[in-house]
């Protein structure tokens, strides 16, 4: 973290297809060696591959996914006294939709499927019905907070 200025927010643009932010980010953090085309395809089939399954808006589902995925507390490691404390804190919105985006891809990359289309489709229905790893992560990360709830008060 810079001690001058605050870093300037980045505009992202809309992607073309749903003219949607978040799912540009979603697949800007999908893209691997600025192969954006590639990560626009696997994107774009991963949600046909959630209409195919559930007859349902693979863009609603998405949405759904990225929702549920997003966490609410965390915790932060602050050096007091010399001790190491865990505080937990509120999270950003900005930082939920990151935290939920790279959870998300992260989970669809470790899977074992056919393909990153296939693994993607799947960890986002997984999400979308509040299950998975990401939704356990998830779990994990609030429950770590709430067990050091103790440290709250050096939260500043």
């Amino acid at each position: 973290m810079s001690r001058r200025k605050r870093a300037v927010q980045r505009v992202v643009e809309n992607d073309p297809k749903f003219n949607d932010n978040v799912v540009q980010k979603f697949i800007n953090k999908l893209m691997y060696d600025g192969k954006k085309s590639v990560s626009e395809k696997i994107f774009y089939k991963s949600l046909d591959i959630i209409h195919e399954k559930t007859k349902d808006d693979g863009l609603k589902i998405f949405r759904q996914a990225i929702d549920n995925v997003k966490p609410v507390l965390e915790v932060k490691a602050r050096r007091i006294g010399g001790s190491n404390y865990q505080v937990p804190i509120d999270v950003r919105s900005g930082r939920k939709l990151y935290l939920a985006i790279r959870w998300i891809i992260g989970y669809a990359r470790s899977r074992s499927e056919k393909s990153m289309e296939e693994n993607l489709a799947l960890e986002i229905l997984d999400a979308a019905n509040n299950r998975g790893s990401s939704i356990k992560k998830k779990e994990d990360t609030f429950k770590m907070a709430e067990a050091n709830k103790a440290f709250a008060h050096f939260r500043w």
